[in-house]
């Protein structure tokens, strides 16, 4: 597999900028998941690295290989690209066997070239070869579709959400199917999602796309806990922000004294709290005291409503489903782990 490098990419159709001075750069065997709202320019990206699209400006390179960029456009079939769509879009009157080697020269479609290892790979049995794709559930459709790009060797596989048909059990089992095959190979991969816990569940690294402009390249933990914005924050989750004075290491808000990394960060500030962040404990004078206003039950775990008693602030806290918390109880609460600030 190939490592895939974007500089300064641009895209436009007529007066709209839908991908906008992008940088990305993903390492050779490694999974990248794209992450954005609709319309933040996910698609066009895609097309533009299969060579569907051109690009205004800036380049496009696949193992060192200029693809893409003022006066070269390689055309998709020799980019060596391999794409998984949203739904499969497996070839109703073709086998399983016949649909993976459809990409792949006439006398290896004759020999079944690689169909039982790569129905292996993706977690399927070889006796799936024979089957048509109407026989097979969505999750397995979907695992046929990835043997499908991975049949011709391919430089960078993209996954255009392939798991947002699928209901929530099918799709956990057949991601994780999925991410153990590319894992297998060595792919180097990109993940498109609009959902948050998929991405970071998923990649390696996580990019996410707003409005065509790339806000923050980093690992799933780095972006979930160090977002560069609140407006980042509040999209990758569920986040409290409260006002605060920073100090060096420290920061002081309503839920009491905190720590926090950011040596720069001094003065009037935001602090960014996670739900999971807050402990629960019985009611003491030696911490902040909140009273629970709703409770919101999921089984696995729980999000309590809580309005602070010496603040002015509504938080949030997840606890484990077991708790029985009840709505108008009164407990304490503090903060596990540090914190990160936003400058005001």
């Amino acid at each position: 597999m190939s490592e895939l490098s974007i500089q300064g990419l641009c895209k436009q159709f007529g007066q709209q900028v839908v991908i906008d001075q992008l940088d990305l750069h993903i390492p050779s065997g490694s999974l990248l998941a794209l992450l954005g709202p609709s319309g933040s320019g996910k698609t066009t990206l895609l097309r533009m690295l299969c060579g569907f699209e051109r690009c205004d400006a800036g380049s496009i390179s696949i193992g060192g290989k200029r693809v893409s960029s003022a006066g070269i456009h390689l055309p998709p079939e020799q980019r060596r690209i391999g794409y998984v769509p949203q739904e499969g879009a497996l070839f109703p009157h073709l086998s399983v066997a016949d649909n993976i080697v459809f990409g792949l020269p006439r006398s290896l479609r004759k020999q079944r070239h690689r169909v039982a290892e790569l129905l292996d790979m993706v977690g399927l049995p070889a006796h799936f070869a024979d089957r048509a794709p109407q026989q097979l559930s969505g999750g397995q459709q979907q695992r046929v579709a990835l043997a499908r790009a991975l049949a011709p060797e391919p430089a960078v596989v993209l996954l255009d959400e392939p798991f947002s048909a699928l209901d929530t059990g099918l799709r956990n089992d057949t991601r994780q199917a999925v991410l153990q095959a590319l894992k297998a190979v060595g792919a180097t991969a990109v993940l498109v999602t609009h959902d948050q816990s998929e991405a970071l569940s998923s990649g390696e690294q996580v990019a996410v796309l707003w409005q065509g402009r790339l806000l923050q390249q980093d690992s799933p933990a780095n972006l979930y806990c160090r977002p560069r914005t609140p407006e980042l924050a509040g999209f990758l989750g569920e986040s409290i922000l409260l006002p605060g004075i920073a100090g060096t290491l420290t920061v002081e808000c309503e839920l009491g004294m905190l720590a926090q990394p950011e040596e720069n960060a001094h003065g009037a500030v935001e602090v960014l709290i996670r739900p999971e962040q807050i402990r629960i404990s019985p009611p003491s004078r030696q911490q902040p005291q909140a009273r629970i206003t709703g409770m919101e039950y999921f089984g696995h775990d729980a999000t309590l409503h809580l309005e602070l008693l010496d603040g002015r602030h509504a938080i949030k806290a997840r606890t484990t489903g077991w708790h029985d918390y009840q709505p108008g109880q009164t407990v304490s609460v503090s903060v596990d782990g540090p914190v990160t600030v936003f400058k005001r």
